[in-house]
């Protein structure tokens, strides 16, 4: 965060100091007052189970020196109506004094997104000071969160942006309008909040209408609906996919005995052939995205596709794990959807191994159409893995579509115990499901 006076974060956010208003913050923002660095600023939100203010002794404690919140505390404080707001109107004033020599890329899609930001973020790391999204914080609060950890050196902010509702987009490029706006795909992710994909086309297309002047959106050359946003924008576009047309068009895709894919990437400026440390053919797909936007970005095509042999994920993304039974693990858990689960059910297919046992959790927000889709991806998986274990109740419809080779089991435990009894040499092991069926909690007992 660029260092600012609390009377200065006060002027901003329309907001009264409580205390010391000469104190300086010069480290970024936090809502977790454990995860304070020296300098920082601590965000105290009141909710309904736990008051934030309470904690901010304890941010003190780890090094904040200063409290954006409702009312008072021990800290030096900003007191505001709506912090909520007061974050947002903080996080677009920096970015806004940053904002010349600063490219914005932000990235949404209904699934992928975490792993394309993550591969983006390797790739302009390599050409410039790279400020990109932790893990999955993608939502109103943890967008800004992101935009407060620029600096005046940074030279690429890159941004994960997701939404539930139709609008939710718009709002965060309200914050900060991209220079490079990427849009991966439109699938069924929420659709249990969205109503219709309709819904979730339109809420994805709100990254390109936010596109700031002069900017270049970056589009899934594979996706119909992503392909008729190009007609949002009168800026140029850069396209990528398996199609024909792609601007950066994934060629000779192929996996090794890990699962890990190999594919030439042609592109306008020429073709490079790209060898990935990661599981799974869905993410030469990824790979292919992050090239565009870094191409757009002015990075050359050597530089991004270099930077992209050794990339890593964020956590519980196909993160392979060596068991000490001899197995191998996909910890997959930290989210589902129908679509992302059949990419993972592919990559576990690609992988040699004894057996392919595939541990599916219920995929949450569905709507109307959630037995279907379970349903569909227990047939799925049936076709990909020797066994398919359904955990949990909300799954059961898997394990009815996977037929002779599925089983139920209860619940995490019951999913640690079966495993551990029937797990051996040479076995590979899928773990995914919506994050809230924690299914974290079966990759974590098996390690």
């Amino acid at each position: 965060m660029i260092p600012l006076r609390l009377a200065e974060i006060a002027e901003i956010v329309g907001g009264t100091t409580v205390g010391d208003s000469s104190v300086t913050v010069t480290a970024p923002a936090v809502l977790d007052s454990r995860q304070a660095d020296p300098g920082g600023l601590f965000v105290a939100f009141a909710g309904a189970r736990a008051d934030g203010h309470d904690y901010a002794e304890q941010a003190g404690r780890a090094g904040a020196v200063a409290v954006l919140g409702s009312r008072p505390t021990p800290l030096p404080t900003v007191v505001v109506k709506d912090v909520r707001s007061a974050l947002h109107m903080l996080a677009a004033q920096v970015v806004a004094r940053l904002r010349e020599g600063l490219t914005v890329v932000a990235v949404t899609g209904s699934q992928g997104k975490t792993g394309t930001k993550d591969l983006l973020a390797a790739v302009l790391s390599e050409a410039g000071p790279t400020v990109a999204t932790v893990g999955s914080l993608n939502n109103e609060l943890g967008v800004p969160l992101t935009m407060l950890r620029a600096q005046a050196a940074t030279r690429f902010l890159v941004l994960e942006m997701g939404a539930r509702h139709v609008g939710d987009i718009a709002a965060l490029t309200g914050l900060v309008a991209p220079d490079i706006p990427v849009v991966l795909n439109v699938g069924v992710a929420h659709l249990g909040e969205f109503g219709s994909r309709a819904a979730i086309a339109r809420t994805k297309s709100e990254l390109v209408q936010g596109l700031a002047p002069g900017g270049t959106a970056v589009l899934n050359a594979d996706d119909p609906r992503v392909t008729a946003m190009r007609a949002l924008t009168d800026g140029p576009v850069v396209t990528f996919g398996r199609a024909a047309h792609a601007d950066v068009r994934v060629l000779d895709l192929s996996l090794d005995r890990l699962g890990r894919p190999s594919c030439t990437l042609r592109t306008p400026t020429g073709s490079a052939h790209v060898t990935l440390p990661l599981i799974g053919a869905h993410q030469a797909l990824n790979a292919a995205a992050a090239v565009a936007a870094a191409l757009a970005a002015g990075v050359p095509l050597a530089l991004a596709t270099a930077a992209l042999t050794t990339a890593t994920l964020s956590p519980w993304r196909l993160e392979p794990r060596d068991l000490a039974c001899g197995a191998t693990l996909l910890n997959d858990s930290y989210n589902a959807n129908p679509d992302s689960t059949r990419a993972a059910l592919d990559a576990l297919a690609a992988i040699e191994g004894e057996r392919r046992i595939a541990v599916l959790g219920a995929m949450l927000e569905l709507g109307d159409d959630s037995e279907a889709e379970h349903r569909g991806v227990g047939t799925y998986a049936a076709a990909r893995a020797d066994v398919v274990a359904a955990v949990g109740e909300g799954a059961r419809p898997i394990a009815d579509g996977a037929g002779e080779r599925a089983l139920v089991l209860a619940d995490n435990d019951a999913a640690v115990h079966w495993l551990r009894d029937h797990l051996a040499t040479g076995d590979v092991v899928l773990v995914k499901a919506s994050r809230g069926a924690r299914l974290d909690e079966v990759a974590a007992a098996l390690r």
